[in-house]
């Protein structure tokens, strides 16, 4: 596959469907949907954007292919990375890399001075994404509270470093 045109851009309210089966697509692939998955899905607007969150998509040949969602979080300075997803068949070929390079530019314009991100360790590709990233994982004492049954990890990366 050439990744030579693929495009990070952001999200539009006609992108809405996509964010949503992506999203579903591998979470259903390797959990169960929550209530908290139903409600960021069906509504970005009103629980990522109008948050001052963005959500930044990859697009190839016109497509959109992959997602990430990044939040404010409570804690100045801290932005959950969310709901990053990349096609199945489509992984494994930088795109997951793409976006969250994109991700990072686009928390330092968000005022972002760490990235916090949850996830199963069960997700290998994932966890080898982050670690290449710059994350480190958090000890149980440093844990924010999560709304997901599926979460057994945590990380943050530090803007500044």
């Amino acid at each position: 596959m050439d990744t030579a045109t693929l495009k990070i851009r952001s999200f539009e309210d006609a992108d809405t469907e996509a964010f949503k089966s992506l999203n579903l697509a591998w979470i259903e692939q390797y959990f169960e949907v929550e209530t908290k998955d139903f409600e960021m899905l069906s509504d970005p607007n009103g629980s990522i954007l109008s948050k001052g969150g963005r959500i930044l998509l990859a697009e190839l040949d016109g497509e959109v292919v992959g997602t990430v969602a990044l939040i404010p979080m409570a804690k100045p300075g801290v932005i959950e990375l969310a709901k990053m997803a990349v096609r199945d068949g489509l992984r494994g070929h930088g795109i997951g890399e793409a976006l969250m390079v994109a991700a990072k530019t686009e928390a330092l314009t968000m005022d972002g001075q760490k990235i916090w991100i949850e996830t199963h360790n069960s997700l290998e590709a994932a966890l080898k994404l982050y670690q290449k990233s710059g994350f480190r994982p958090l000890g149980a004492d440093e844990w924010s509270p999560t709304p997901y049954s599926r979460c057994n990890a945590q990380f943050l990366l530090d803007l500044s470093l």
